[in-house]
């Protein structure tokens, strides 16, 4: 797992993003994936996951880069997406710190669709293998996270979806699942349920 590590060009200015109650939302919503260990740091250091909340028409709020081993995030660990470039694989944010790997798969899903106002990244073997197994929804296996090509794949799939939420099983991306819904207590919802429901059967 490579999550961590970031595959675009980043673009970063100085700046610290203003705390809101819909990011305080997130930000718990975040620490409750965190304690179910969907999101977090691996035993080699590698992060996993992250969340994001859309800010302003395309813009986004997404945890930064390198924050997986925190249970709890400070408002100076997330990251304001101002634009990004899937054609040349750039991204243009603000923040003490960059965003996060995957942020333009976060970006090209409120992009694609503008009923998505949150979506969470998660990591669990488990539920990767459970879900493929059941023939849920997939980006292709041949698609690696963290690129243009993941960007454009996870786009078709929110371009899609006219009940939100929805969930959705990056296979090229070894443990990786997306969800993308209206607000962040309704994604939140649908991945504490699946997880549950899955881990009973």
């Amino acid at each position: 797992m490579d999550d961590g590590y970031i595959k675009y060009s980043s673009h970063r200015r100085a700046g610290k993003v203003a705390e809101t109650p819909e990011l305080i939302a997130l930000n718990h919503a975040r620490t409750r994936l965190f304690d179910l260990g969907l999101v977090g740091m691996d035993g080699s250091g590698i992060g996993y996951g992250n969340v994001s909340l859309r800010s302003h028409a395309q813009q986004f709020v997404i945890t930064a880069s390198a924050t997986g081993a925190s249970r709890e995030l400070a408002m100076d660990q997330y990251c304001l997406v101002e634009s990004y470039s899937l054609e040349q694989n750039e991204v243009w944010c603000m923040g003490g710190l960059d965003a996060s790997s995957e942020s333009m798969s976060h970006g090209s899903m409120y992009a694609s669709n503008e009923g998505i106002h949150c979506v969470m990244h998660i990591h669990s073997r488990f539920l990767f293998d459970r879900l493929l197994q059941l023939g849920t929804a997939t980006t292709s296996s041949t698609i690696p996270y963290g690129t243009p090509a993941m960007a454009r794949a996870v786009a078709e799939f929110a371009k899609r979806q006219s009940s939100l939420p929805a969930l959705l099983v990056m296979a090229g991306h070894e443990e990786g699942i997306i969800a993308c819904g209206t607000d962040v207590e309704s994604v939140l919802a649908l991945i504490e349920f699946t997880y549950a429901k899955e881990r009973q059967s």
